[in-house]
C-alpha cells in the first residue's frame, strides 16, 4: 500500500480537477493546473533548500519578484528616448559602483591584518557611493520623466519572453550567492529573519525604482509564448473544433491557449523534477542530507558545510526565479504589488510541508493540493456561509458581515489543512524515504 500511496494521491488530486472541469468549466480546471504547475516548481526550489539542507529561508517572495523583473527586462522592447536621456548615466553609476567594489575587495585582500583595511575600504565605499550618485541620480530622474503614463524606464532587449525564464533562474541565483555569503553562517531563525528582510529590500527596490520596471505602475502587454485567444479564435479549424464540441469559437481559443501554457509547463516541471531526483539520489544528496540531520558530524568528517549549504541556496533559490519568471508570463504582465508574503513565502512552504519535506514528489502533490485549495475554499466558503446563515434572513447584520467575509474563509481552510496534515501525516502526505 505504502508503494501506492503517492500514484493513489496524485490519481486523486487529477480526479480533483477533472471535477472542477465538470462542475464548473474546463478553462477554470486548466487556470488551476496552470497556477498549480507553478506552485509545484516553487515548492521545488523550497524543498531543495530545506528538504535537502535544512536551510529555514523564508526570501521567496524576494527570488520570485527578481524571476518577474527578467521577464521584463528580456521580453519588453527598449525605450529609445530613456536610453538616450539617462541610459549612459546609469551604466556609468553601475560602471562606477563595480569598480569601487572592486578596488575594496582587493584592498580587503592585500591589507589582510594591516591597520589600514578598514580606512581603506571605507575610502572606496565612499569615492564609489558618492562618484554613482552623482551620474546616477540625474540619470534615472531623466528616463522617469520620458513620456512616464507608458513608459518612464529602459524597456527591455524585446527577446522571446521563454528565455527570460533561464534569465530570471541566473538573477535569483546570483542574488541568492551574494546573500548567502552573508547570511548562510547565521543560526536557524535569524538565517530567516535575514532572508525575509533582504526579500522585502529587494521588493522595495523594484518598487521604488521605476526606471528599471516601472515600479508600481505595473509593466503590462508582455509578449507571449504561445498565441492571443483573439487570433484562434478567427482560424478556420478552431471554429471547426469548437463546433464539434458545442462551444463558442472564444471558449475553444481560451481552453487551447490554456493548454498550450500547460505543455510549456510540464516540460520544464518534468525537467526539473528529473535533475532534482538525480541530485537527491547522487552522493551529493547523501551528503546534503547527512548535513541536515547532523552539522556536526558532518563537518567532523570533513564536510564543508558552510558551501555545501550555499550551493543549496543558491540552487533552490534559480529554481523560484525561474518559477517567477514563468508566472509573469502566464499572467502577462509584471505587478510588484501583488508579491505577498502569504502567497509568496507562507504558501510555499504550506505546500512543502503539507507534501512531504525532503521529497520531490511530495512537494509537486503539496503545490498541487494546496492551490487547488487555496483558490477553491473562497466560492466554497461564500456558499458554505450562506447556505448556514440563510435562517438569518437577508436583513441579518451578522449575514451580511460573514458573507461580506467569506474571502477569509480560505485562510482558515489552510490552518485547518496544515493541522490535519501535521496531526495524522506529520511527515507529510508522500514521506521522505529513509
Amino acid at each position: 500500500m505504502t508503494a501506492l500511496r503517492a500514484p493513489l494521491l496524485f490519481a486523486a488530486m487529477a480526479g480533483l480537477l477533472v471535477l472542477t472541469g465538470l462542475l464548473q468549466s474546463w478553462s477554470v480546471a486548466l487556470v488551476l493546473v496552470n497556477l498549480g504547475l507553478i506552485s509545484a516548481i516553487m515548492a521545488l526550489g523550497v524543498n531543495i533548500q530545506w528538504g535537502y539542507a535544512g536551510l529555514f529561508s523564508v526570501g521567496t517572495m524576494g527570488f520570485a519578484a527578481l524571476g518577474g523583473v527578467a521577464a521584463v527586462l528580456v521580453a519588453t522592447p527598449p525605450v529609445p528616448e530613456a536610453w538616450a536621456a539617462g541610459g549612459l548615466g546609469v551604466l556609468g553609476a553601475a560602471g562606477i559602483a563595480v569598480v569601487a567594489a572592486v578596488a575594496a575587495i582587493v584592498a580587503a585582500r592585500r591589507l589582510k591584518g594591516s591597520r589600514w583595511r578598514l580606512p581603506t575600504i571605507l575610502a572606496f565605499a565612499l569615492m564609489g557611493y558618492a562618484g554613482a550618485s552623482a551620474l546616477y541620480v540625474p540619470a534615472t530622474d531623466a528616463i522617469e520623466a520620458v513620456d512616464p503614463a507608458l513608459t518612464g524606464y529602459l524597456g527591455g532587449f524585446g527577446l522571446p519572453i521563454v528565455l527570460s525564464w533561464f534569465v530570471g533562474a541566473a538573477l535569483a541565483a546570483a542574488a541568492a550567492a551574494l546573500i548567502g555569503r552573508i547570511a548562510l553562517g547565521l543560526r536557524a531563525d535569524y538565517l530567516a529573519i535575514a532572508t525575509l528582510g533582504i526579500a522585502e529590500i529587494i521588493l522595495a527596490v523594484i518598487k521604488h525604482e521605476d526606471w528599471l520596471a516601472r515600479g508600481v505602475k505595473n509593466v503590462t502587454g508582455l509578449p507571449r509564448p504561445v498565441p492571443f485567444e483573439v487570433d484562434l479564435a478567427q482560424r478556420p479549424w478552431v471554429i471547426e473544433q469548437a463546433a464539434a464540441f458545442g462551444m463558442t469559437p472564444a471558449e475553444a481559443a481560451s481552453i487551447l491557449v490554456k493548454l498550450a501554457y500547460a505543455g510549456l509547463f510540464v516540460v520544464v516541471l518534468a525537467v526539473l523534477l528529473w535533475l532534482a531526483e538525480r541530485a537527491l539520489r547522487s552522493p551529493w544528496g547523501r551528503m546534503m542530507r547527512a548535513i541536515r540531520d547532523n552539522e556536526a558530524a558532518a563537518a567532523a568528517l570533513g564536510k564543508d558545510v558552510t558551501a555545501r549549504h550555499r550551493e543549496a541556496f543558491v540552487l533552490g533559490s534559480a529554481v523560484i526565479g525561474l518559477a517567477g519568471a514563468m508566472l509573469v508570463t502566464l499572467d502577462g504582465q509584471f505587478t510588484p504589488g501583488g508579491y505577498q508574503p502569504l502567497r509568496f513565502t507562507f504558501l510555499i512552504w504550506v505546500m512543502v510541508i503539507v507534501g512531504g519535506s525532503g521529497n520531490n514528489w511530495g512537494a509537486v502533490l503539496g503545490g498541487f493540493v494546496i492551490w487547488f485549495f487555496w483558490v477553491q475554499t473562497e466560492p466554497l466558503g461564500a456558499f458554505a456561509l450562506d447556505t448556514l446563515t440563510a435562517v438569518l434572513g437577508d436583513e441579518s447584520a451578522l449575514r451580511a458581515h460573514l458573507l461580506d467575509n467569506a474571502a477569509y474563509t480560505r485562510l482558515m481552510a489552510m490552518g485547518v489543512v496544515l493541522l490535519l496534515v501535521l496531526r495524522f501525516a506529520p511527515r507529510g502526505l508522500i514521506p521522505e524515504r529513509r
